[in-house]
């Protein structure tokens, strides 16, 4: 499927081994042109920049999260020179990235500056489903800030490309509403009148396929069921909670937007479970999965 490579620390990467009794070798290279990818072998590119063998598993620490920003970028920068096809990120603790000093708070906004991208999103996927987010990492009053046709609109071009290059001909997507009911036509709101529902007319009459706005607890009842292909959701919590709910764990983070490839798992650090060897790895070898398709599907290496 593809020739997977670590980019963290060796020694911290060999304890995880030695933990779950894996009879892996790891194999230290000095770059990704170094990569074999034998099946014998795990291949890691030691990154020096912060020293974490000494970080006590499950806290909060500043040398962690700025081993975690720093391994991250040196993936972007190799992934940016087309030295390797794309990213799988595992969860980054936004409390330790914080604590060193780093101003974004995941690796979304990581991604974006370095690759210089200001039209991304995330995406939350499962078999047949894609949801993406109109906002994503702020608090829930200032949403409303940033609900405009163009931004909305912007999303759902992202989605409905995103979906082309995971192999739907034609994607069907939704529209969630923002208020309870829709706003039942002003009574709880009228974002629906004044911004929603004109986008979706609009966007219909440039030939999408695209119905909305639609409450959210009916829109995705109906997307799981299979009659769309992708949800625009309008909040972290509102997309999160249901495809996290129908993925039970097989959910993958896609960023939509980058001149790269990057998934992650769709779940946190469970700093409750650090170090115990009961971590789920299902997600992390789905959006494993997910990264070398979209990578075979830009005609990449992988």
């Amino acid at each position: 499927m593809c020739k997977p490579v670590v980019v963290g620390d060796a020694a911290v990467m060999q304890r995880a081994l030695d933990l779950i009794g894996s009879k892996v070798r790891l194999q230290v290279v000095d770059n990704s042109d170094q990569v074999k990818g034998k099946s014998a072998n795990l291949d890691l590119v030691q990154i020096g920049s912060a020293d974490i063998a000494g970080v006590l598993p499950g806290t909060i620490d500043a040398r962690a999260g700025r081993g975690a920003h720093d391994f991250l970028v040196w993936a972007i920068d190799e992934a940016m020179a087309r030295r390797i096809d794309g990213i799988v990120t595992a969860p980054l603790h936004k409390e330790s990235l914080a604590a060193a000093g780093v101003k974004h708070p995941g690796h979304t906004e990581i991604l974006a500056e370095r690759t210089g991208t200001s039209e991304f999103a995330m995406v939350l996927a499962i078999e047949g489903l894609a949801v993406i987010h109109q906002t994503l990492h702020m608090a829930l009053r200032d949403v409303f800030n940033h609900l405009s046709p163009q931004s909305i609109g912007e999303k759902a071009l992202l989605l409905h490309d995103l979906l082309k290059r995971l192999g739907v001909k034609t994607p069907r997507l939704g529209l969630a509403a923002l208020n309870p009911h829709a706003g039942e036509h002003g009574l709880f709101g009228d974002e629906e009148e004044t911004i929603l529902r004109p986008l979706v007319e609009k966007l219909r009459n440039q030939g999408f396929e695209i119905q909305g706005p639609i409450p959210a607890d009916t829109l995705f009842q109906r997307a799981v069921a299979g009659e769309f292909d992708g949800v625009v959701a309008l909040y972290h919590d509102q997309g999160h909670i249901a495809l996290k709910l129908a993925g039970r764990g097989r959910a993958v983070n896609i960023s939509a937007g980058l001149p790269i490839i990057r998934t992650s798992v769709a779940h946190g650090t469970a700093f409750d479970i650090a170090w115990k060897g009961k971590a789920d790895a299902d997600s992390l070898l789905t959006a494993t999965r997910y990264a070398a398709n979209l990578a075979k599907s830009r005609n990449f290496v992988c």
